[in-house]
């Protein structure tokens, strides 16, 4: 299994969250601009069913990874729409 160094690069993203998209076979940046961040949440959430998988750190943080913004930082509209998508 790779680092995940590319991974913990981006914005929001830190070991935990590289290291269960890695999990997931998501191994650098473009796996992640590939599947986007809600199917990213759907694999590690379906893939660590037993635990409580807050939205802002995964779902939001994928989404500002990808956006290299913040979590906090992508808005409320989106966070509403990325929410309906899960």
């Amino acid at each position: 299994m790779a680092t995940g160094r590319e991974l913990i690069e981006l914005r929001n993203i830190g070991v935990r969250i590289a290291e269960r998209l890695q999990h997931v076979d998501i191994h650098s940046a473009a796996d992640l601009r590939h599947v986007g961040a809600v199917e990213a949440h759907k694999r590690v959430r379906q893939a660590f069913p037993g635990e409580s998988l807050p939205l802002c750190y995964y779902l939001y943080s994928l989404e500002g990874a990808l956006r290299d913004v913040h979590w906090n930082e992508i808005g409320d509209d989106v966070k509403q729409e990325l929410k309906a998508q899960v």
